[in-house]
């Protein structure tokens, strides 16, 4: 089984000290919901997030909408091979079961999410998904698995083909991945460094080379 983690992830309401900027507050009328109910998303927030700390990372849900597309839809999600998770920059965990059916529109994507840090769960009976404040060391404690590997643009180079043969012989193995547009991880990661190509690559494609070569060494 393997737990994919997309860490330290841009994933957050919009946090109180700009709920009052003109790009928020209009954005969430249009919405209809207050402003610290709503995703900050650097798409429609550019100019509030120069007021906020790191402001020129924050703001991307997109990272994690698609890297989650991708994990769900995949070959070993529908082979129970896979388990994934999404930890925030704010250190919440999202537990994702994986039955979940992701919105494909980016829109219904973001009400999702809203809705889930409103709740702690969505939909509340079944809890697809399900909100916890947890550190990332405490999720990977939780896991138990027997190696940790982080995806990194300065760890050992690995042909995706290899790492794909290392997972699939490991019982228990995590991989991290990190979901931010750029810079490093803010949260402490225990664990190998790998990387699987020459140059920086996106989360979703890093996420999908993982999920492709695992499912050619094991299926």
């Amino acid at each position: 089984m393997l737990h994919l983690v997309i860490a330290d992830a841009e994933l957050e309401l919009v946090p109180e000290e700009i709920a009052d900027h003109p790009a928020i507050v209009n954005y969430a009328r249009r919405r209809g919901k207050k402003p610290n109910e709503v995703i900050l998303d650097g798409s429609y927030h550019h100019s509030a997030l120069k007021r906020l700390p790191d402001g020129e990372r924050r703001g991307r849900p997109d990272i994690v909408h698609i890297c989650l597309l991708n994990a769900l839809e995949s070959i070993a999600n529908k082979e129970n091979l896979l388990r994934v998770y999404v930890h925030t920059r704010n250190d919440e965990v999202i537990y994702i079961k994986p039955e979940t059916r992701l919105p494909r529109n980016y829109n219904r994507f973001l009400g999702l999410i809203e809705s889930l840090f409103k709740k702690g769960a969505v939909p509340k009976d079944l809890e697809l998904l399900k909100l916890e404040e947890k550190s990332l060391g405490k999720l990977i404690a939780e896991i138990g698995p027997d190696e940790v590997f982080i995806m990194h643009e300065e760890g050992e180079p690995v042909k995706p083909r290899d790492f794909g043969r290392v997972l699939a012989e490991l019982e228990n193995p995590l991989v991290i991945v990190g979901g931010f547009p750029h810079g490093d991880f803010r949260s402490e990661v225990p664990g190998k460094r790998v990387s699987l190509y020459r140059e920086p690559l996106m989360a979703w494609t890093i996420v999908n080379e993982i999920i492709v070569n695992l499912e050619s060494a094991l299926l």
